[in-house]
């Protein structure tokens, strides 16, 4: 414990000697406070092991003590202790050993099942399908446990194997397959593919392998040899990744030799600027990036710096503003620090990060409000600003999910099962189903779903019930609601759920979800992608501008249009 105290010491007060550029004064004065905090701390904990009335956990009370130190700061900087080392190694590789499937828990037979293999992964491998029933692990039953426990017998190391013991609910039958465990990593790139009108499609999942730009880079050119004309790069709900791929990406289509992001931190040593080393493979084909609310660090990165070069147009919505660097360092006795060293600033000098985080009242977080950010120009010279992520040139908002959708898809607690159900009666008859990109559920497929809904008298919670009654609530409390009692009662009638007209009213939407969930049954997540193309508001604003060149243009190039 005190050489952990006093390597502690050490680091800190070697880190502020070398960070700040003040006075003599301020920086002795900095130190001391760094040395006087450290010692009060050592000496607490001190008095504490010899006179506290029960015997002091060291390993969680300083643990605890280290969790609220940096709670302080911001939610990326992270200690990871000896016996959390596996977290920390899955954390920066993105991947674990496992079967590669998604699992839920069924409330409607208390066990969790399989939700969703993924392709080439053993879970797929062994045969395992939507709905199978996970029974046991080996000896370990499964029957009654939650998803924590059945996800932790799942995973293990590399190369390991053990039995699984499973239900298929369309035969009955009780399966026992042998499975390795292998390192489990989706696919960068779930799907792309060469769509109509020359579009080429590229759906980009996350920033977290090595060949990823490669990967990005062998798949447009081959979509440009067959004849690719305007290329959309899907970056929604893209958390980032690895900087040195958001880099090389954006080289594919920009010169060489531009800075595309620097970062910037209290310590030299972190300082660096990232430009580009190739010459590009096209500078010139139409582009439009697809972003939202998810797309973060890396994504923004690489819509961030094609906006600011005027080289894509960006729609979508606002991205999640993840401006912040993080590095680890090794502590002693095996930990590990990940610590938020700088941060990131793309062409134009702004920097992506959309919230400020207060380090003097205990971490608490704040939106930059937009009063506060700060004008730059993209090098064509219009006009983005700092302190929110990155601004879709094009805003285009996606349908948001009823009510009832949400409760008939969701795994939650007060969720319904009736819609997980109906897709295991319709794989039990359906062996095959058309090509992802053609499948649709009938008119008659839905009315069965609808009649199986029915029947389960399945309910969920109406949002305008809710403020009602919050609102019936109020009246009472303020004196109003005898003299409206009628009005109340009328509005509550006609407020009352009507399962099978909400069925009909938004059977669009249910319907896709359906189509979706049995998509990824047959053609698993690449599927799911195809097919979701046909009903993507987004992907279609994408197209749609993409066909306008004229539009393009002035979108990037508005000085130029308003010279003409």
């Amino acid at each position: 414990m005190k050489k952990f105290l006093l390597s502690l010491a050490i680091m800190v007060a070697g880190v502020s000697s070398v960070a700040y550029a003040q006075s003599d004064s301020a920086v002795s004065e900095h130190n001391f406070d760094v040395s006087k905090n450290i010692e009060t701390f050592n000496a607490i904990y001190k008095t504490l092991d010899m006179m506290y009335v029960d015997t002091l956990n060291a390993d969680e009370v300083v643990g605890n003590g280290i969790n609220y130190m940096l709670h302080s700061l911001d939610p990326y900087t992270v200690y990871y202790p000896e016996d959390k080392s596996k977290d920390f190694t899955m954390m920066l590789s993105g991947k674990y050993a496992g079967i590669g499937a998604l699992i839920r828990y069924n409330l409607a037979i208390g066990n969790v099942v399989i939700d969703e293999p993924y392709e080439g992964m053993p879970a797929a491998e062994a045969g395992l399908r939507k709905g199978d029933i996970i029974l046991a692990i080996d000896d370990t039953t499964t029957v009654g446990k939650d998803v924590s426990f059945v996800s932790s017998h799942l995973r293990g190391e590399a190369g390991t194997t053990f039995v699984l013991t499973f239900k298929r609910p369309a035969t009955g039958k009780t399966i026992k397959r042998k499975i390795t465990r292998r390192a489990i990593q989706l696919p960068d790139i779930p799907y792309y593919g060469l769509q109509p009108n020359g579009i080429g499609y590229l759906d980009l999942n996350s920033f977290t392998s090595e060949n990823c730009a490669r990967d990005v880079r062998r798949d447009f050119l081959e979509m440009k040899q067959k004849g690719m004309k305007a290329f959309v790069l899907d970056l929604r709900n893209n958390g980032g990744g690895l900087l040195n791929q958001a880099v090389e990406i954006v080289n594919m289509f920009v010169p060489k030799g531009i800075s595309i992001v620097k970062t910037k931190g209290k310590v030299k040593q972190v300082n660096h600027d990232y430009r580009t080393t190739v010459e590009p493979i096209d500078t010139v084909m139409p582009i439009v990036v697809l972003v939202n609310g998810e797309s973060a660090s890396a994504s923004e990165i690489t819509s961030g710096s094609l906006q600011d070069l005027d080289r894509a147009v960006i729609l979508g919505t606002r991205t999640y503003g993840k401006g912040l660097v993080q590095a680890t360092l090794d502590m002693p006795y095996n930990g590990q620090l990940k610590l938020t060293t700088s941060k990131y600033y793309i062409p134009s000098g702004r920097c992506i990060q959309a919230i400020n985080y207060k380090h003097a009242n205990g971490g608490y977080t704040e939106h930059v409000p937009d009063s506060l950010t700060h004008l730059f120009h993209t090098i064509g010279g219009r006009e983005v600003r700092d302190g929110g992520g990155i601004k879709p040139d094009v805003e285009v908002k996606s349908d948001s999910l009823p009510n009832i959708a949400f409760y008939l898809a969701g795994t939650g607690r007060d969720s319904s099962e009736v819609m997980l159900n109906w897709e295991l009666k319709y794989m039990k008859s359906h062996p095959t189903i058309a090509p992802a990109n053609e499948f649709h559920i009938t008119d008659a497929d839905y009315d069965d779903f609808k009649k199986d809904v029915l029947a389960s008298k399945f309910k969920y919670d109406g949002e305008t019930e809710k403020y009602l009654q919050q609102l019936v609530k109020l009246a009472k409390f303020e004196g109003y609601y005898d003299d409206a009692k009628p009005e109340f009662d009328a509005i509550e009638k006609k407020l009352k759920h009507n399962v099978a007209k909400d069925l009909d009213y938004n059977s669009k939407l249910i319907r896709q979800l359906i189509e979706s969930d049995l998509v990824a049954v047959y053609y698993y997540q690449r599927g799911t992608v195809e097919n979701g193309l046909r009903n993507d508001k987004q992907y279609k604003a994408a197209v749609d501008l993409l066909l306008d060149p004229q539009k393009y243009n002035d979108i990037l190039h508005p000085a130029n249009t308003a010279k003409e």
